[in-house]
């Protein structure tokens, strides 16, 4: 038997050994840049008739990899397989899924340098963001291994009945759709990818265009740890050209996507469309971002609320779905909360992240920079620039952490996420307009509040309506297995990744009675 599940823990990057073997990992992988990446279908490599370039966003002229521009031919392929693999893959024991998994885990654990110079260099992850999430990665795959394990060893009758045996058994669903976003490029994308195979599901894993790379590697190390043919099938392309064909193909029995709101909602009505010779309803994995608040009350440590407001709102350049995107402080405090919050974030130092001495890094691409900058000029006319606001740095997609004061309950900025690194702060009169604030958006993902009382802790465990909250800490950073994290409202369905009832997204229950 396996031992218990226990999180990867970080990498110290004080320590000169772990620096050089970083410094190790970034050579070989820049050694490795510009290749052509193909599609697997069925274990089989397969190339289209286009291609699209995946790009360091710190340089944007280096070129990580091209990859497939997919085709809905492709996408058929690619299903067919996947349905055709379920039919063994189905039966293959959950012991042997979950040894494959495990293998796999130990093999990320030996290459997590690697891995994060990968993130580095195709995502823009600063060290410590890259690791941690190639830690998650190794989490989620340990984590979901051990699951599947116990869903299969659970018997879950409820009441005895004469002269009848009666079980109910957990079963795989299909083959799936599994659309991850770039920002979590390893430890979402093999998060879901994991969870549907584990599980005897087969995948078609379409990973977003600014990321593939980190998705591909992911490929290998299963191919190399043992996952048959087929049940991972890796396709490339725009959303636009063969994203629609994927969630709508009626061979598709689920889909696993993190992404946009606008994207999301679409995916659900489309899944929601039956479709000729489908015979099932398509269950839908959502998690669509969120427009995260941390509350700062008149009695708070404000020195710890001040670094858990910049850490939450600039880590990966605020480009988290839980990034601390509001910050609502008590009318007593608000002052010098503010002039806290300013002077902390100005220690941030901005550049190319392949440099360790760079905390925060580029955003994704020049689609993304032109939205934030224009979300930044919003926020000039709502409320008052107090720190950054600008372009740096023209060889990559850079913005300075940029906040922006006396933003007003109702403003584009207080309602509308923004994906980068700009934080709006909002004055509240008390405690209760501060928790009216903080539930005044469409989301509901990410929360937390700065307290010592704990009479308004218990009150905000009732009353704060998100899926994940915090007291008296960042509001990002969900450990798997200790903090399952998933939101409310338009932030998604609340599946609650890394927690006990996540694989139960991907199996269904078959109730089975035996007369004696």
């Amino acid at each position: 038997m396996y031992e218990p599940y226990s999180h990867a823990g970080t990498i110290d990057f004080s320590q000169p050994e772990n620096v050089q073997k970083m410094k190790n990992a970034l050579e070989k992988v820049q050694s490795e840049l510009g290749q052509t990446y193909p599609l697997i279908i069925n274990g089989e490599e397969v190339f289209a008739d286009e291609t699209f370039d995946s790009i360091n966003p710190s340089q944007k002229d280096q070129v990580i990899g091209s990859f497939q521009k997919a085709t809905p031919d492709h996408v058929d392929a690619a299903v067919k397989a996947g349905n055709e693999t379920f039919e063994s893959w189905k039966n293959v024991s959950a012991e042997a899924r979950a040894a494959i998994f495990l293998r796999a885990a130990a093999l990320m654990q030996d290459r997590r340098f690697e891995l994060a110079a990968w993130q580095i260099l195709e995502e823009g992850k600063s060290w410590a963001e890259a690791d941690g999430d190639v830690a998650e990665a190794i989490d989620f795959q340990e984590f979901y291994a051990r699951e599947t394990l116990r869903y299969a060893n659970m018997s879950d009758v409820k009441q005895s009945w004469p002269r009848e045996n009666n079980e109910m058994i957990y079963i795989p669903l299909g083959t799936g759709a599994i659309i991850p976003p770039w920002n979590f490029p390893l430890a979402i994308m093999s998060g879901m990818s994991g969870a549907a195979m584990v599980s005897g599901n087969t995948i078609v894993l379409k990973p977003s265009s600014d990321s593939p790379a980190m998705a591909y590697q992911y490929y290998k190390i299963l191919k190399e740890v043992g996952l048959p043919d087929g049940v991972l099938n890796f396709i490339t392309g725009g959303g636009g050209s063969i994203g629609d064909s994927l969630v709508g193909h009626p061979k598709i029995r689920f889909i696993a996507f993190t992404g946009s709101k606008e994207v999301g909602l679409h995916i659900n009505e489309l899944a929601a469309k039956l479709q000729p010779g489908q015979k099932w309803i398509k269950r839908v994995i959502a998690e669509m971002g969120g427009k995260d608040a941390q509350v700062v009350l008149e009695d708070a440590d404000l020195t710890a609320a001040a670094e858990a407001a910049v850490v939450g709102a600039y880590g990966f350049q605020g480009q988290k779905c839980s990034a601390c995107s509001r910050l609502i402080v008590e009318e007593p405090v608000y002052d010098e909360m503010v002039d806290k919050v300013v002077e902390r974030a100005k220690d941030i130092t901005v550049g190319p992240v392949a440099d360790q001495q760079n905390w925060m890094g580029p955003v994704i691409n020049a689609a993304a920079q032109e939205k934030i900058l224009e979300y930044i000029t919003i926020g000039k006319k709502e409320g008052t620039l107090v720190l950054g606001g600008e372009q740096v740095n023209k060889d990559g997609f850079f913005i300075e952490p940029t906040i922006i004061a006396d933003i007003q309950p109702g403003d584009r900025l207080e309602q509308e996420e923004i994906f980068g690194p700009v934080l709006s702060i909002i004055k509240a009169r008390d405690y209760d307009h501060a928790l009216e604030i903080a539930n005044d958006t469409d989301y509901g993902l990410t929360g937390g509040v700065f307290t010592r009382d704990q009479l308004k802790i218990e009150r905000a465990k009732k009353e704060f309506h998100v899926g994940n909250l915090y007291f008296n800490r960042k509001i990002t950073g969900s450990i798997v297995g200790t903090q399952p994290f998933g939101g409310f409202n338009l932030s998604g369905t609340d599946t609650k990744a890394g927690g006990k009832d996540y694989l139960l997204f991907f199996l269904q229950a078959k109730s089975i009675t035996q007369r004696l």
